[in-house]
């Protein structure tokens, strides 16, 4: 994307539709209500649910609509879908929220850093989302390999635990700062060096996170005709293919060119 596009002024409202925070597998009503609350402060309204441990009354129970204290048209609103693939769908930018580093897995990003690349897709009319694991146990390495870049709130080493709406919140703050810098039509604050996530902000059309899971299940079926994936045994090659394809940061036309190589490697093998 040109800089005259990232810095074009836009509507504060249009960039805010575009933004979701999704909570996987949340198991406490209380933090579903908190996260309406904390997000509508901020003034976004998209809050997605995946796989909630409480089932789909979680949105009626007493306790969140008590802590959502106000922002009850945000919780009648909340989308309840059935796992995380679901809830990304349609989404071109997503970041994974964890207190944990990983061996493998997307590239790191700061707060603010993930905050102004994801506003500028925003702006492109792109569909971002914020997923942020459950209570007890986060993310999984599978939820975390299915976004764009993972982030680590720096909070304090001796004491750095965070209640899970708390994270929504300084997310949601973070994300209120760099929509109004976009909408004033200020220059967003990426890095100050060349990175893989200061290079994403400029690609045109990037694919989907829907986009890349069917390339992803198309080129493993096309390795596994190979012989070159054993599923029986297939160690970590998908997990780094990933890994690899998220610092890319693949566009929709790259995505279409890796699919068309499957196909052809699969259609090959049957006329074998």
């Amino acid at each position: 994307m040109s800089q005259s596009a990232a810095s074009a002024p836009h509507s504060p409202s249009s960039l805010f539709d575009q933004v979701r925070f999704v909570l996987n597998e949340t198991s406490h009503p209380g933090n579903v209500g908190s996260a309406a609350r904390a997000i509508k402060t901020m003034g976004f309204g998209r809050l997605v649910l995946a796989a909630p441990r409480a089932g789909a009354d979680v949105l009626r129970d007493p306790e969140a609509i008590a802590l959502a204290s106000g922002a009850d048209d945000v919780l009648a609103n909340t989308l309840i879908v059935p796992d995380l693939v679901a809830a990304l769908q349609g989404v071109s930018w997503a970041v994974a929220l964890s207190a944990r580093s990983r061996e493998y897995g997307p590239p790191n990003a700061e707060p603010r850093e993930s905050a102004a690349i994801a506003v500028q897709h925003a702006g492109q009319g792109e569909a971002v989302a914020f997923v942020f694991g459950s209570e007890r146990t986060g993310l999984s390495n599978a939820d975390v390999d299915r976004c764009n870049a993972l982030v680590h709130i720096p909070a304090n080493p001796v004491y750095s635990s965070l209640n899970l709406s708390q994270a929504v919140q300084l997310i949601a703050w973070e994300m209120r700062m760099a929509c109004l810098a976009q909408a004033r039509g200020d220059a967003p604050q990426v890095v100050t060096v060349a990175t893989p996530l200061a290079d994403a902000a400029s690609h045109d059309a990037l694919a989907t996170r829907d986009d890349v899971e069917g390339m992803l299940t198309h080129l493993e079926r096309a390795l596994v005709e190979l012989d070159f994936l054993d599923p029986d045994n297939p160690k970590k090659l998908m997990t780094r293919l990933r890994r690899l394809f998220a610092k890319s940061h693949l566009e929709r036309e790259e995505v279409n060119i890796l699919r068309g190589i499957s196909k052809h490697i699969l259609e090959r093998k049957v006329r074998r």
